[in-house]
């Protein structure tokens, strides 16, 4: 969990960045419980399978695990229930737009709190392929052994 500015990472999403080709990227609030923010504060979350429906022109982020509070009473929230997303109108319809296009998707890249407000930055994706994976992989270890070498030559 990093703070920086008043904005404190809660969770991220490494797997969306091998998984997709990521495009533009959007904030968007988050409509959580009580339950649900206590245990984002304390930095427990996991985007690992999360995504974003369209669900009667609204976005709605699925399969993200916020744990219940253990304070909590026995009444507080599912874990894996579906959160509703807050964005501007224009926002949402340019979304579902590109949604409806073939092999577009919305993933959730990291949640964070700004403020004190919990929000969610969500952006477009286009799955990758495994070759392309492959080729990714093999572009940053090259990359990395290319910043190895050269930083190797200015010390000797």
């Amino acid at each position: 969990m990093a703070e920086t500015g008043g904005v404190k990472v809660v969770a991220t999403n490494r797997k969306a960045h091998h998984d997709y080709d990521i495009g533009d990227r959007f904030e968007a609030g988050l409509v959580l419980m009580g339950s649900e923010i206590k245990s984002l504060r304390e930095g427990r979350c996991t985007l690992g399978d999360g995504f974003v429906e369209e669900r009667g022109g609204e976005l709605w982020m699925m399969g993200v695990n916020i744990p219940e509070y253990f304070q909590a009473n026995m009444n507080g929230h599912k874990p894996l229930r579906p959160r509703k997303l807050l964005l501007h109108k224009k926002e949402i319809a340019k979304l579902i737009s590109k949604v409806r296009e073939r092999g577009f998707t919305i993933v959730p890249l990291q949640v964070y709190l700004k403020n004190g407000r919990a929000k969610v930055e969500i952006a477009f994706a286009r799955g990758r392929r495994d070759y392309d994976k492959r080729d990714a992989l093999a572009t940053k270890d090259s990359r990395r052994d290319i910043d190895r070498a050269l930083k190797e030559r200015d010390r000797g």
